[in-house]
């Protein structure tokens, strides 16, 4: 069974810019930066950066839907550096909250070109 067997929800192919920061176990920053999404599904999201995001306890990303920003918390599950010299960073969403959910499936919905309602 490989990977993407086990995955809850689809990966969609998305590449946006999203703003990052890292905090630390007490919630204080620590880094950040701008990468780039290559998937994204309701549970995570796969970042390109050109500086590795190591596994830090939390990651607050900023994504854009048209004209709102939305901040989603998440907690970093892998990152590995690329023959390119980038890196590539695993970021499981830990939301609960339910507009920010619904802002993740208008997000999905908008790259996969459905128009089915929410």
């Amino acid at each position: 069974m490989n990977t993407f067997d086990k995955r809850k929800y689809p990966r969609i192919d998305s590449h946006n810019l999203v703003s990052y920061v890292c905090l630390d176990e007490e919630n204080h920053i620590s880094g950040g930066g701008m990468g780039r999404t290559l998937n994204v599904s309701e549970g995570g999201i796969l970042l390109e950066t050109h500086i590795p995001i190591n596994l830090h306890p939390a990651v607050s990303l900023t994504i854009g839907l048209e004209d709102e920003l939305m901040n989603i918390e998440g907690k970093v599950t892998y990152s590995k550096k690329r023959a390119d010299g980038k890196f590539e960073t695993g970021i499981q969403f830990l939301e609960s909250d339910e507009k920010k959910l619904r802002f993740l499936k208008q997000f999905i919905t908008l790259f996969t070109g459905e128009s089915d309602n929410l």
